[in-house]
């Protein structure tokens, strides 16, 4: 049978990544597919630098959308990222009948619906597996080996770059400017951070997770997204203390009243496996009503792991090619038809427990006051630290946790907190989960 040929739309890092992986592992990859895969071009806005960067002598050109619908390809590769033109390029590969695979995790998260739309009506694949944590095959594993269960909770460790950011921050006890700059120097932060450390890229993959372990359509404008930069190394040094390590998660999860879908830095036990995963390594859990919790952890970016997951998509959509439509996987795990209207939760409705570090005037019946709120709040209390706050002998920080209670009305609490006399800046306060 005649080799299956993709075009690589974008030359980068991943790119590169793919065509080693392809060429090292060829005969392998033939065995398991039942046919060879060959690149047959390139797309590229330098043509030079992309030779240089694929190290091989492969057709480039300049004409990415004369190669996303050219004859000869059977399945576009999309490893440009970002929102346009990687989206008309899809769209337009999927209209001339190719099969499509992307590692773009935020062209899925915010255009997956009519992607994935399209390319039912046309009866063509789209596969994503490389868009959420890198290596690790997350993906493949909600969609088809927990099929059985009715999933309860996802959570996940989801960007590298934060949690390297976290990891060294409680490591070394230093600011999070510090580190940031550290992870530049390194190469695990951009120069412009902001999409990791403000905690977007983790919501569009946490998104994706959501809308395949519950069967909604993906909704990205409805999570809850609080970044990192905000943090200080007191609070992950308090925490530590408290028996809790901080990781920046993506959380989606349902309820009784909804899902809930969100992104922001959390306390987890320190004995929890997640607790423990640290520099730029991902990881996920999963727990299902059947099998319990499942935790997948890997390498969540990179040009080699990366490739191990675009690949393996090619490897499916190969074996799949002639098949009939109707029997595929659907793209978000459930039938197109079947898909929930689900409401996601507003984050004012969703239920946890808090870590709060409050400062204030270092005189008796404070503590009293702040436990009257929560009391009438019906909130209580699991536990407590007094700690000097460093500035002066007048000044103490209180550190709270406490048990779950709904958003709304902590927020609520913190308000009336924060109008004390005896309050002396504003209250730091952080979601915990004990993911049981």
């Amino acid at each position: 049978m005649n080799p299956i040929q993709i075009a690589l739309l974008g030359a980068g890092t991943v790119a590169s990544g793919v065509v080693k992986v392809l060429e090292r592992n060829q005969e392998e990859l033939r065995r398991r597919a039942g046919r060879g895969i060959e690149v047959a071009a390139v797309a590229a806005r330098n043509p030079e630098k992309a030779r240089e960067a694929l190290g091989q002598d492969l057709p480039i050109t300049q004409d990415f959308m004369q190669l996303a619908t050219r004859s000869d390809i059977d399945i576009v590769v999309e490893l440009m990222g970002g929102i346009s033109p990687a989206r008309e390029l899809v769209l337009a590969a999927i209209a001339a009948g190719k099969h499509v695979v992307t590692a773009n995790k935020a062209l899925i998260a915010l255009h997956g619906n009519e992607i994935f739309a399209a390319a039912q009506a046309r009866g063509v694949m789209v596969a994503f597996e490389a868009a959420v944590a890198g290596g690790i095959p997350i993906i493949k594993a909600l969609r088809e080996g927990l099929a059985a269960n009715r999933i309860e909770w996802v959570a996940g460790i989801i960007n590298g770059t934060t949690n390297f950011i976290l990891s060294e921050m409680r490591d070394k006890g230093a600011s999070f400017e510090t580190v940031l700059g550290e992870a530049q120097r390194l190469g695990y932060a951009e120069a412009d951070p902001s999409f990791d450390i403000e905690g977007i890229d983790a919501a569009h993959k946490i998104t994706i997770l959501c809308a395949i372990a519950f069967g909604v359509p993906v909704q990205f404008d409805k999570a809850y997204i609080e970044g990192i930069a905000k943090l200080d190394a007191a609070d992950i040094r308090y925490a530590e203390l408290l028996g809790y390590r901080i990781k920046l998660l993506g959380i989606t999860r349902r309820t009784p009243a909804g899902i809930e879908l969100r992104v922001h830095p959390t306390l987890i036990p320190a004995t929890r496996l997640v607790a423990n995963v640290e520099g730029a390594m991902n990881a996920v859990v999963v727990q299902g009503d059947a099998v319990g919790a499942t935790l997948y952890y890997g390498k969540g970016a990179g040009p080699e792991p990366t490739a191990s997951s675009v690949i393996a998509d090619l490897v499916d959509v190969t074996r799949l090619h002639t098949a009939d439509p109707e029997q595929r996987v659907p793209h978000l795990a459930f039938q197109p038809g079947a898909l929930a209207d689900t409401p996601i939760l507003p984050i004012e409705q969703v239920q946890t427990a808090y870590y709060l570090r409050i400062r204030v005037r270092d005189e008796a019946g404070v503590l009293a006051e702040i436990t009257h709120i929560l009391a009438e709040g019906g909130m209580s209390i699991d536990a407590l630290l007094q700690r000097p706050s460093g500035e002066s002998d007048q000044h103490t920080d209180v550190i709270l946790l406490t048990h779950e209670t709904i958003e709304s009305r902590m927020n609520q609490a913190l308000a009336s907190i924060q109008a004390l006399d005896t309050v002396l800046a504003p209250i730091v306060r952080l979601r915990k989960e004990e993911l049981r």
